[in-house]
């Protein structure tokens, strides 16, 4: 008899087998092992963290016509033919319900300690150099532009507004990734985003430095030091 993880680990390979490289199987892979450590220390329940970890993604909106209820249908829908107990789904579906980072917008109607693990497993996969790779890659797949100085980032007033946004690469540091470090939720999480966040600062000092012509003030990123 597989053991549920082994169950979804089955499912979310077959239903993301040609998902973007961003949003694929290794990311959710990554995101699993980086729950795992931080519940280490806070020591929530291991088969929802995990589980709740696993189908996180299983239909991001943003590749489903930014349908946000999607992934947590597909995740009951999926859980209530294994042996999981019901509660156990109830809350692995209201995680997946409420984990996408949404423009910094999400409503947080609900709140649990696994939802904050698991939030901060997928938000540290959103930065450092993997993170930094991530967004590229979902860039190119968007056909977006890498960088254009006379495109300042944008403060989006609602989440549907950063859901449509087809800015540069470049100014999703500004709009999101930057932002993520100060966000995190549990101690764990808080201490592994710093190197993470260090780097990405590193990388558009770089990067600055590389590009041709003077870079307007509002890419100034000392504020996020």
């Amino acid at each position: 008899m597989q053991t549920i993880i082994e169950q979804c680990i089955a499912f979310v390979k077959l239903t993301l087998n040609r998902a973007e490289s961003g949003h694929d199987w290794w990311h959710v892979y990554r995101v699993w092992q980086n729950s795992i450590v931080i519940n280490k220390e806070e020591k929530e329940d291991s088969e929802i963290v995990e589980v709740a970890a696993l189908l996180h993604d299983i239909a991001d909106a943003k590749f489903h016509n930014g349908d946000e209820t999607l992934g947590s249908k597909i995740s009951y829908d999926f859980l209530i033919g294994t042996k999981m107990h019901s509660s156990k789904i109830d809350e692995v579906v209201k995680i997946v319900d409420n984990i996408s980072f949404r423009g910094g917008f999400a409503k947080n109607i609900y709140q649990s300690m696994a939802l904050n693990i698991v939030r901060d497993a997928d938000k540290l996969d959103a930065i450092g150099a993997i993170g930094i790779a991530r967004t590229f890659s979902y860039g190119g797949y968007k056909n977006r532009v890498m960088f254009d100085p006379k495109i300042s980032p944008t403060e989006y007033k609602t989440a549907s507004e950063y859901r449509k946004n087809e800015n540069p690469t470049i100014n999703h540091f500004y709009e999101k990734l930057l932002k993520l470090k100060d966000s995190m939720a549990t101690e764990t999480g808080k201490q592994l985003a710093k190197q993470r966040h260090q780097f990405m600062l590193s990388y558009l000092e770089q990067f600055f430095n590389e590009w041709p012509e003077a870079v307007p003030n509002h890419f100034n990123f000392d504020i996020y030091q």
